[in-house]
């Protein structure tokens, strides 16, 4: 799904085993354009059991899948790594909206399966304004830096810096005001209070980066194991090899910004206050060329750990071994 447009190709499998697609066909990403694409899909005969297969490309594909959803469909959104992995397994050439459609198509007709973990109102809103949050807070560094300049530029605008100001105390009123609803959502909701509380014990990770992280995965739904939810967050590492060529490991970066951003700053704190992977950060840093390397290394160990206390829903323990 674009903003503007989505492509559909359905395929069936014949008892033999072959399988057979129809032309990709386009509709608008409206309401009318849901109507008319239900329209085509009731022409074509098809079963009860049919599945509609989708993408997760950023938010663009929401309305669409809602639609399907309210519709009592069977809906199964899919993450772009995944996707990304099986097209890679078909060795096609070309890249268009006709033939990503008819990939998930096939995907649809090979794999297993799981329904879309619809998120809840309150998970929608958690992940609007942690969204919203981060966002003012890049906006709130920009216009401290713009005023930091032009306070030192020779002869600076008098009203210009007055309207800087203006703006640095309404985005600062505004972040405070975002991490109180943010907060009331959460004391609002017992189980969910409880679980963030629990992710909170883990050294290094506080509210924001808890319930940012909650917010950004569904509050994990999206996940059947942690590799998934790595590859999601594009902290997974991609090999650079072929032949005697050895290239440097670097992680994919192809996920979920949001939550790389979030484990940021708590994978530094970890760092420094957390004994288990201040150890881990040094062996993994020990004849590196970055230190980054392993501030990267401990935001995806936070992350799978996090995830680990959500399912378990347990607090971190500090050395803990397993029975």
């Amino acid at each position: 799904c674009s903003s503007d447009l989505f492509a559909c190709c359905f395929g069936y499998k014949e008892d033999g085993g072959s399988e057979h697609f129809s032309k990709s066909k386009s509709f608008e990403n409206t309401q009318t354009g849901f109507q008319e694409f239900k329209n085509w899909v009731d022409e074509q005969s098809l079963t009860a059991d049919t599945w509609y297969v989708m993408e997760a490309t950023g938010v663009y594909y929401e309305n669409l899948a809602y639609w399907l959803f309210e519709q009592d469909l069977n809906v199964s959104v899919m993450i772009p790594s995944k996707v990304n992995h099986y097209a890679k397994t078909l060795e096609l050439k070309t890249k268009t909206d006709a033939v990503d459609a008819r990939i998930l198509s096939k995907l649809g007709l090979e794999r297993t399966l799981r329904k879309w973990a619809v998120p809840t109102v309150l998970m929608r809103e958690v992940r609007f304004l942690t969204r919203e949050l981060r966002e003012t807070k890049a906006k709130l560094v920009v216009s401290k830096n713009q005023l930091h300049a032009k306070t030192h530029a020779h002869r600076a605008s008098a009203g210009t810096l007055r309207r800087l100001k203006r703006q640095i105390k309404l985005m600062e009123g505004q972040i405070i005001e975002i991490e109180s609803e943010l907060r009331v959502l959460v004391m609002n909701d017992d189980s969910l209070s409880e679980k963030v509380e629990k992710l909170e014990s883990i050294p290094g990770v506080g509210f924001m980066t808890a319930i940012s992280v909650v917010g950004e995965t569904n509050a994990f739904a999206l996940f059947a194991n942690s590799k998934q939810l790595v590859s999601y967050a594009g902290l997974d590492v991609r090999q650079n090899q072929s032949g005697k060529k050895e290239g440097k490991p670097r992680i994919s970066k192809q996920g979920n910004s949001f939550i790389r951003h979030a484990l940021y700053m708590p994978a530094l704190s970890s760092t420094l206050h957390n004994a288990n992977m201040k150890v881990f950060y040094n062996r993994i840093n020990t004849n590196k060329p970055s230190k980054k390397i392993g501030v990267t290394a401990v935001a995806r160990k936070l992350l799978v750990l996090m995830y680990t206390l959500w399912k378990n829903d347990s607090e971190y323990v500090v050395n803990f071994k397993a029975a």
